[in-house]
């Protein structure tokens, strides 16, 4: 029989970032030839990826990986999205063809996708569906979504995909997500981890329409009752609330943290695995990044617990798209960090009245 997880011991395995990296990028970018401040939030994001990497500067991520975790979810059938259960498969399908928005614009980052499948309702194709831990999840206004023992295996299972990313390289991590009905769960997760009414916390998801929307907020609603009473216990949410691909893509970022791995995080689905994350390993968001703002309101409260503010801000509503495109953001300030010259190096004055001169670009 597998030992239940001690979440405990998992989160005193999670350690600060490099402080003295950080101060070290700091103290780089103020010498630069450039004026004081004028890269704005550039010298931010240079100075949290030295902390994750323990380094000064730091340096582009060579080996960014997406792992897109998928899985249905039985409160699609209350009709709270704009598309079919049957539509995760097909999309998972896509991903792993390579025409998916993900894939596209992964490609254009610089990053590579992996699928994995936690709980399609569905066969898919043996190279996604190595974890899986069931087909579907129950409708969690009626009913609990996994066994307790369920949630904890997809936890591990997500926890293993991490592992195996950051043993092949991987120093840059990317969690997507595909599921019909996930904007429901996500929005359910973080009004209980947050004790946030339901109406604060329901979006659009998909794409919905009036009534959709008015059977959403009910499904929440239903959900949340059933869900406040383990707000404070992950295990115990994620089987009452979440499903299986929410609980692994919950035990990845806190398994990422454990392993030192810097990761960006997406719209509303991660950011409230972030959430359950954060309550399981308090320590584990120094090591995430908020790629963008998306439009759902749960997204935004999700943020605001784990104190990170979104690097875009564009309006995405697609999962894994937000962070990849702000992953040539990330590159952009490791490159101004390393490579502007300083102001030495340019020859320029140093002294107060000069401080910081740069070229005739400048204000």
């Amino acid at each position: 029989m597998t030992a239940p997880l001690d979440l405990d011991e998992l989160s005193s395995r999670v350690g600060p970032p490099d402080d003295e990296a950080a101060e070290a990028t700091r103290a780089r970018l103020a010498t630069l030839a450039t004026p004081l401040g004028s890269l704005g939030r550039l010298e931010e994001l240079a100075a949290w990826l030295a902390a994750a990497q323990g380094q000064c500067p730091p340096r582009d991520p060579e080996r960014a990986r997406v792992v897109v975790f998928a899985g249905d979810h039985g409160v699609a059938a209350a009709g709270v999205s704009a598309y079919p259960p049957e539509a995760t498969a097909r999309l998972v399908e896509l991903v792993l063809r390579g025409g998916a928005a993900v894939t596209v614009l992964a490609g254009a980052a610089g990053a590579t996708v992996r699928v994995a499948d936690l709980g399609v309702a569905a066969d898919t194709p043996a190279e996604a569906s190595g974890h899986k831990v069931r087909r579907g999840s129950g409708r969690i206004d009626r009913a609990d979504a996994l066994t307790l023992a369920e949630a904890e295996r997809a936890f591990s299972a997500g926890a293993t995909i991490a592992d195996a990313e950051v043993d092949a390289g991987a120093d840059l991590l990317i969690p997507g997500h595909l599921g019909v009905g996930a904007t429901t769960v996500a929005a359910v997760l973080v009004a209980a981890v947050t004790e946030t009414e339901p109406v604060k916390v329901i979006g659009r998801g998909s794409g919905i329409d009036d009534p959709t929307w008015m059977r959403k907020i009910s499904a929440i609603r239903d959900a949340l009752r059933r869900a406040r009473p383990y707000g404070g216990d992950p295990l115990a949410l994620l089987a009452v609330a979440g499903g299986a691909d929410v609980a692994a893509m919950t035990g990845f970022l806190v398994q990422a943290a454990v392993r030192r791995t810097p990761v960006l995080l997406d719209g509303v689905v991660s950011a409230a695995a972030g959430v359950v994350a954060q309550a399981a390993a308090p320590a584990a968001p120094a090591w995430w990044l908020a790629g963008h703002r998306s439009p759902e309101p749960a997204q935004r409260i999700a943020l605001e617990r784990l104190e990170l503010t979104p690097v875009l801000d564009l309006g995405l509503r697609l999962e894994g798209a937000g962070a990849l495109v702000a992953l040539p953001l990330l590159r952009a300030a490791v490159r101004a960090c390393a490579e502007i010259a300083t102001r030495e190096e340019a020859g320029l004055a140093t002294d107060g009245s000069q401080r910081r001169l740069t070229d005739s670009s400048s204000d």
